[in-house]
């Protein structure tokens, strides 16, 4: 039984012209998995491996998603955009050890304005 979205069309359009769509997605997950292996490797030639090496760039990619708004994809785009350049700016005057400083005080200044993003769609309060 479908929901109506349209992530159910795909696998049933692909299934009709005799793709498997199983198949396709296992694929692409396993060349992905094999990418970000392959890259993980060739960045500890680079830097010192240590269990929270790609922290820092998780917590950046969290924030830029929520300045640019959950769920819109232009959005985070933006909003990495913004950050990236907010960042290098303001390390420009001062010292480049404010940076995560910097990208917080945006996050938090998000949240008490803007809390849905650039791009993201204002919700309505639920009431019970």
């Amino acid at each position: 039984m479908t929901n109506g979205s349209t992530l159910d069309t795909p696998p049933i359009a692909a299934d009709v012209v005799g793709i498997n769509p199983d198949r396709i997605i296992l694929t692409s997950f396993a060349i992905g998995s094999a990418l970000a292996g392959a890259a993980g490797i060739l960045i500890s030639f680079e830097t010192n491996i240590e269990p929270t090496m790609g922290f820092s760039a998780l917590l950046k990619g969290i924030i830029a998603s929520i300045i640019g708004g959950i769920g819109s994809i232009p959005g985070a785009v933006l909003g990495g955009f913004f950050l990236g350049l907010a960042e290098n700016l303001g390390i420009w005057k001062i010292s480049a050890g404010w940076k995560d400083a910097i990208a917080f005080a945006i996050l938090i200044i998000f949240l008490l304005i803007r809390p849905w993003g650039f791009l993201g769609i204002k919700k309505e309060k639920e009431t019970i």
